[in-house]
Protein backbone atom coordinates (compact mmCIF):
# COMPACT_ATOMS: atom_id res chain seq x y z
CA UNK A 1 0.00 0.00 0.00
CA UNK A 2 1.51 3.40 -1.07
CA UNK A 3 1.11 6.30 1.81
CA UNK A 4 1.14 9.38 0.78
CA UNK A 5 3.21 11.82 3.00
CA UNK A 6 1.75 15.25 1.22
CA UNK A 7 -0.93 15.63 -0.38
CA UNK A 8 -1.03 17.97 -3.84
CA UNK A 9 -4.45 17.80 -4.88
CA UNK A 10 -7.57 16.18 -4.03
CA UNK A 11 -10.06 16.17 -6.71
CA UNK A 12 -13.55 16.21 -5.12
CA UNK A 13 -16.90 15.28 -7.08
CA UNK A 14 -20.40 14.98 -6.34
CA UNK A 15 -22.21 11.78 -7.99
CA UNK A 16 -25.94 10.65 -7.90
CA UNK A 17 -27.93 8.08 -9.70
CA UNK A 18 -24.81 5.49 -9.88
CA UNK A 19 -24.28 4.74 -13.60
CA UNK A 20 -27.27 5.95 -14.93
CA UNK A 21 -27.15 9.28 -12.98
CA UNK A 22 -24.49 12.35 -12.98
CA UNK A 23 -21.23 13.49 -11.41
CA UNK A 24 -19.97 16.79 -11.01
CA UNK A 25 -16.71 18.12 -9.52
CA UNK A 26 -16.74 20.93 -6.46
CA UNK A 27 -14.91 23.43 -8.56
CA UNK A 28 -17.48 23.10 -11.56
CA UNK A 29 -14.73 22.22 -14.33
CA UNK A 30 -16.34 18.90 -14.87
CA UNK A 31 -20.06 18.17 -14.89
CA UNK A 32 -21.33 15.19 -16.70
CA UNK A 33 -24.23 12.97 -17.48
CA UNK A 34 -23.43 9.31 -16.68
CA UNK A 35 -25.05 6.43 -18.74
CA UNK A 36 -24.17 2.33 -18.18
CA UNK A 37 -21.96 1.12 -20.98
CA UNK A 38 -23.61 0.39 -23.81
CA UNK A 39 -27.40 1.73 -22.28
CA UNK A 40 -29.50 4.32 -23.68
CA UNK A 41 -28.35 7.42 -22.28
CA UNK A 42 -26.39 10.27 -23.60
CA UNK A 43 -24.25 9.96 -20.95
CA UNK A 44 -20.48 8.82 -20.79
CA UNK A 45 -19.48 5.92 -18.11
CA UNK A 46 -16.84 5.75 -15.77
CA UNK A 47 -14.47 2.96 -18.19
CA UNK A 48 -14.49 5.86 -20.78
CA UNK A 49 -13.63 8.96 -17.37
CA UNK A 50 -10.95 5.92 -16.16
CA UNK A 51 -9.35 5.52 -20.03
CA UNK A 52 -9.58 9.41 -20.31
CA UNK A 53 -7.53 10.19 -17.09
CA UNK A 54 -5.44 6.99 -16.80
CA UNK A 55 -3.86 7.65 -20.52
CA UNK A 56 -3.33 11.38 -19.23
CA UNK A 57 -1.55 10.63 -16.27
CA UNK A 58 0.36 7.83 -18.12
CA UNK A 59 1.47 10.54 -21.04
CA UNK A 60 2.59 12.49 -18.65
CA UNK A 61 4.51 9.88 -16.98
CA UNK A 62 6.38 9.00 -20.14
CA UNK A 63 7.36 12.77 -20.77
CA UNK A 64 8.79 13.14 -17.33
CA UNK A 65 11.14 9.83 -17.77
CA UNK A 66 12.22 11.41 -21.31
CA UNK A 67 13.60 14.52 -19.70
CA UNK A 68 15.08 12.39 -17.26
CA UNK A 69 16.90 10.54 -19.71
CA UNK A 70 17.49 13.66 -22.56
CA UNK A 71 14.90 11.96 -25.04
CA UNK A 72 12.93 14.50 -27.24
CA UNK A 73 10.06 13.64 -27.96
CA UNK A 74 7.88 14.14 -30.82
CA UNK A 75 4.60 16.65 -30.65
CA UNK A 76 3.04 13.46 -32.01
CA UNK A 77 3.87 11.17 -28.66
CA UNK A 78 -0.18 10.02 -28.29
CA UNK A 79 -2.18 7.38 -26.42
CA UNK A 80 -4.93 5.02 -27.11
CA UNK A 81 -6.29 2.80 -24.63
CA UNK A 82 -9.13 0.65 -24.27
CA UNK A 83 -10.34 0.13 -20.75
CA UNK A 84 -12.56 -3.42 -20.76
CA UNK A 85 -15.23 -3.95 -18.18
CA UNK A 86 -15.90 -8.07 -17.56
CA UNK A 87 -16.61 -10.52 -15.20
CA UNK A 88 -14.21 -12.94 -13.68
CA UNK A 89 -15.43 -15.90 -11.10
CA UNK A 90 -18.50 -13.89 -11.15
CA UNK A 91 -17.23 -10.29 -10.23
CA UNK A 92 -16.69 -7.20 -11.76
CA UNK A 93 -13.33 -6.35 -13.19
CA UNK A 94 -11.61 -4.25 -15.32
CA UNK A 95 -8.42 -4.35 -18.18
CA UNK A 96 -6.36 -2.41 -20.13
CA UNK A 97 -4.14 -1.96 -22.83
CA UNK A 98 -2.37 0.77 -23.69
CA UNK A 99 -1.52 1.05 -26.85
CA UNK A 100 1.71 4.01 -27.14
CA UNK A 101 2.77 6.20 -30.01
CA UNK A 102 6.55 7.98 -29.90
CA UNK A 103 7.02 8.79 -33.80
CA UNK A 104 10.74 9.43 -35.12
CA UNK A 105 11.70 7.56 -31.34
CA UNK A 106 13.27 3.49 -31.81
CA UNK A 107 10.98 0.70 -30.75
CA UNK A 108 13.62 0.10 -27.58
CA UNK A 109 13.81 4.21 -26.87
CA UNK A 110 10.19 3.66 -26.76
CA UNK A 111 10.17 0.71 -24.89
CA UNK A 112 12.54 2.07 -22.05
CA UNK A 113 10.50 5.49 -21.63
CA UNK A 114 7.24 3.01 -21.03
CA UNK A 115 8.82 1.13 -18.78
CA UNK A 116 9.49 3.98 -16.78
CA UNK A 117 6.65 5.32 -16.84
CA UNK A 118 4.55 2.75 -15.41
CA UNK A 119 7.18 3.36 -12.46
CA UNK A 120 6.36 6.64 -11.67
CA UNK A 121 2.60 7.25 -13.14
CA UNK A 122 0.60 7.25 -10.33
CA UNK A 123 -2.11 4.92 -12.18
CA UNK A 124 0.14 2.64 -12.88
CA UNK A 125 1.10 2.21 -9.48
CA UNK A 126 -2.48 2.09 -8.37
CA UNK A 127 -3.72 -0.86 -10.69
CA UNK A 128 -0.60 -3.17 -10.53
CA UNK A 129 -1.35 -6.38 -9.80
CA UNK A 130 -5.14 -5.55 -9.61
CA UNK A 131 -6.20 -5.46 -13.17
CA UNK A 132 -4.22 -7.14 -16.42
CA UNK A 133 -2.32 -4.03 -18.57
CA UNK A 134 -0.86 -4.92 -21.79
CA UNK A 135 1.45 -1.75 -23.08
CA UNK A 136 2.10 -1.96 -26.83
CA UNK A 137 4.18 0.56 -28.53
CA UNK A 138 3.02 1.31 -31.62
CA UNK A 139 5.27 2.39 -34.62
CA UNK A 140 2.85 3.72 -36.93
CA UNK A 141 -0.82 4.94 -36.75
CA UNK A 142 -3.64 5.03 -39.64
CA UNK A 143 -5.17 8.14 -38.66
CA UNK A 144 -8.05 7.71 -40.70
CA UNK A 145 -8.99 4.03 -39.29
CA UNK A 146 -7.09 4.79 -35.78
CA UNK A 147 -5.43 1.37 -37.01
CA UNK A 148 -1.76 0.52 -35.87
CA UNK A 149 1.15 -2.24 -36.35
CA UNK A 150 1.70 -2.96 -32.60
CA UNK A 151 4.66 -4.62 -31.14
CA UNK A 152 4.16 -5.86 -27.62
Amino acid sequence: MTTINKVLYTAKTHTTGGRDGASRTSDGRLDVKLSTPGGKGYGTNPEQLFAVGRSACFLSAIKVVAAKTRVTLPAEVAIDIEIDLGIEHGVHGLAARLNVSVPGVDRETAQALVNGAHQICPYSRATHGNIEVATNVVTTVDPSTRTAEIHA
